[in-house]
């Protein structure tokens, strides 16, 4: 039993959600054998971004430090997810934007950054970016695959448009984006759960359904 979890615990050296001075004394251990140092560096920050934002944001520099990478937007989405963490929204912008356009330069690598950045921009209500995230939405809305992806674009534009006044086109969009977080499978047979709409975006459902409830009060009481 003892050797088992050692090997689990060898297995996952660069997914550590805790750290302090003995763990990261063993990843760097680790980490200086390894090959492909970059990939378990970005792996590394985007699980600590939540829970240790500073020491992501260290990883992500000693990451840049090694130069040329295919993760470079991955390390540039970890980077935003830590500043969003430390309450840093500007910063969190920023990065985002840079994973966007590095994906623009090799877009055969694609990751979670357009919807990340569109939801951050609507929810947050970030008018300065609200253009750049409606040409973001149009970059990807042809590619949706799984009902997460759905409700990103749906739910983006919901939120910007309601922001803008157009309750019309923002009752539509809710509407779709709250379809899709009612999905329970995602039609692949041996991955049922894969992209399904998790827990973390349900104050977004929230407003969203005001959104339409409130679309709905609009049309049979239109005086209020």
């Amino acid at each position: 039993m003892v050797m088992a979890s050692k090997s689990r615990t060898d297995k996952d050296w660069y997914r550590n959600s805790n750290w302090n001075p003995e763990i990261e004394t063993r990843f760097f251990e680790k980490l200086r054998r390894a090959r492909d140092k970059a990939q378990y560096l970005k792996i590394q920050a985007a699980c600590l971004a939540a829970t240790h934002p500073r020491e992501a944001l260290k990883l992500i520099e000693k990451f840049f430090e090694i130069g040329e990478s295919l993760f470079i937007p991955d390390a540039y989405l970890a980077e935003a997810n830590a500043y969003l963490t430390l309450g840093q929204n500007s910063e969190a912008v920023d990065s985002f934007k840079k994973a966007l356009e590095r994906e623009r330069l090799v877009p055969s690598y694609k990751t979670t950054a357009w919807s990340e950045f569109a939801l951050l921009v609507a929810d947050r209500r970030l008018e300065p970016h609200f253009d750049e995230a409606v040409r973001v939405l149009a970059e990807h809305e042809s590619n949706l695959m799984f009902a997460s992806e759905f409700f990103a674009c749906h739910g983006a534009y919901a939120l910007i448009q309601a922001a803008r006044g157009d309750q019309v086109v923002a009752k539509e969009h809710a509407v779709k984006a709250l379809e899709a977080a009612k999905m329970g499978h995602s039609g692949l047979r041996y991955h049922p759960t894969a992209g399904l709409v998790g827990s973390e975006h349900k104050e977004i459902q929230k407003k969203l359904r005001q959104l339409t409830r409130r679309n709905l009060l609009n049309a049979l009481f239109p005086w209020l």
